[in-house]
């Protein structure tokens, strides 16, 4: 088996990471005379345009024995004829815009569509229909896109949802659902949304990032990339903790690529986000309740029955609720190897979280009881923190040494420097350090035979 070092070192020889010069473009709107008419005097034409279609096609965008190659030409062909009963003064090309725009609103996500195409951007935040806020490179800013009326955001809404079987009205008016490239969609509508219906949009790579990514990013350096290749080839338990669009899934996705392929590996999530590049994987997702409130299968149902499934590792997604218990069980009878994620500001709170969580699930515990079962089933915590420069970090690589005086023993083995200040950029220039203390784990790595240099364990703070 080829060391994580030797690996990071043959991609880089081999320039394996995309320059971004090698990204496609995606175009921006010409700011021209002709697109300024289409953008704004041809608002009202595209409305009207949307509606006359609706009652043109009735049923048939809805049918399921058309392709959607089909329906789209179909579309096209009577958006054709609408334009051209405007008798609207356009060139070649404004009709084509204006055409694609109206199809886009009718058959698409409207504005949405082209945000969702910009590889930059990887949130997508709709506050009603006239605002739509997108994350580039770890800042929010207003995109200065917009939606025709709540009515045409309701239309985009229910067609996200309708897709995966889904539904979102007055009775059930919050759903959390995916798009066909496995972005994380959450909406929710009036009444519970006071000022509009509200939808964001997380996006996921179609190519998944790897560690050498994350390396080049600064998320963490190859000492640490070194250390959790080691600690997931000799199957300790880890938890990845950190708060919202911290990159908690991004990081979960690299930890799972180090485990080996000929292992049999069960995830389970609430919606299907990772994208895991061994053939022996069985990926289960969770089912909510439907109209009538029956034929919910909860994450917790699903680690239970991946008990018997002869998993070699189990991957879950998200530790929210009771399941956590289940998890911490499976962790301690034999499913070495297992990862997870969960909420938290630092490690020490990701225990404290963890207690809460395994209380969850209605079982009259002794807290001294919930704390010996994850001080014997969790081995290392990776805390992940989002800096005020937008970048993402490991702040922590903390071990879980054992239980003592009624506390969780944990001890730090890597740490964030911020001491370093920051550049003229407002980009944070520190970066994990060791500690200098020597993980009680890396016994295991000579007793399975896993190359690590533990030397890279012994630089001090200042040192």
């Amino acid at each position: 088996m080829s060391s994580l070092s030797e690996r990071l070192e043959a991609a880089r020889n081999k320039s394996d990471i995309i320059p971004s010069a090698a990204l496609p473009e995606i175009p921006e709107v010409e700011q021209t005379a002709a697109s300024a008419r289409v953008a704004g005097g041809l608002v009202a034409v595209k409305g009207r345009a949307v509606e006359l279609l609706f009652e043109r096609i009735g049923v048939r965008i809805n049918d399921a024995s058309l392709t959607e190659e089909q329906l789209r030409r179909y579309v096209r062909q009577e958006l054709s004829r609408i334009v051209d009963e405007e008798q609207l003064s356009l060139t070649a090309e404004e009709r084509r815009r204006l055409i694609q725009d109206i199809e886009d609103d009718a058959l698409g996500l409207g504005p949405l569509q082209r945000l969702l195409a910009d590889p930059e951007i990887t949130e997508i935040m709709v506050n009603g229909h006239e605002q739509i806020y997108v994350e580039r490179n770890g800042k929010l800013k207003l995109s200065g896109f917009r939606f025709n009326s709540e009515e045409h955001l309701r239309r985009v809404i229910e067609r996200i949802v309708g897709r995966v079987g889904r539904r979102i009205d007055e009775n059930s008016p919050l759903v959390d659902a995916r798009l066909a490239d496995g972005s994380r969609v959450n909406a929710i509508i009036p009444p519970l949304a006071v000022h509009g219906s509200s939808l964001t949009i997380r996006k996921f790579s179609e190519t998944p990032f790897e560690v050498n990514d994350l390396v080049r990013f600064g998320t963490l350096t190859r000492p640490v990339a070194e250390l959790l290749y080691a600690c997931v080839n000799a199957r300790l338990n880890i938890l990845v903790s950190g708060g919202t669009g911290t990159g908690k899934t991004t990081l979960l996705n690299v930890l799972s690529s180090f485990i080996p392929s000929d292992e049999r590996i069960v995830t389970i999530e609430d919606a299907i986000e990772l994208k895991l590049q061994q053939e022996h994987v069985v990926s289960l997702e969770s089912r909510p309740p439907n109209i009538e409130g029956s034929g919910e299968i909860t994450i917790r149902d699903l680690v239970r029955n991946s008990l018997r499934m002869r998993p070699d590792r189990i991957v879950i997604g998200e530790c929210r609720g009771g399941e956590s218990l289940d998890m911490l069980q499976a962790m301690n009878t034999g499913h070495d190897g297992s990862i997870s994620t969960l909420h938290s500001n630092s490690p020490r709170d990701a225990v404290s979280r963890l207690e809460t969580l395994v209380l969850m699930a209605g079982m009259d515990l002794p807290m001294r009881a919930i704390r010996e079962q994850i001080a014997s089933a969790v081995d290392l915590i990776i805390q992940l923190t989002r800096m005020r420069d937008g970048t993402r970090r490991i702040t922590a690589v903390t071990e879980v040494l054992g239980m003592e005086n009624e506390r969780v023993v944990l001890q730090d083995v890597f740490v964030f420097d911020y001491s370093a200040g920051v550049d003229a950029h407002g980009r944070f220039k520190g970066t994990q350090i060791s500690t200098g203390l020597r993980p009680r784990f890396t016994d295991k790595f000579e007793e399975m035979g896993i190359k690590f240099n533990l030397d890279s364990l012994d630089q001090r703070p200042g040192a």
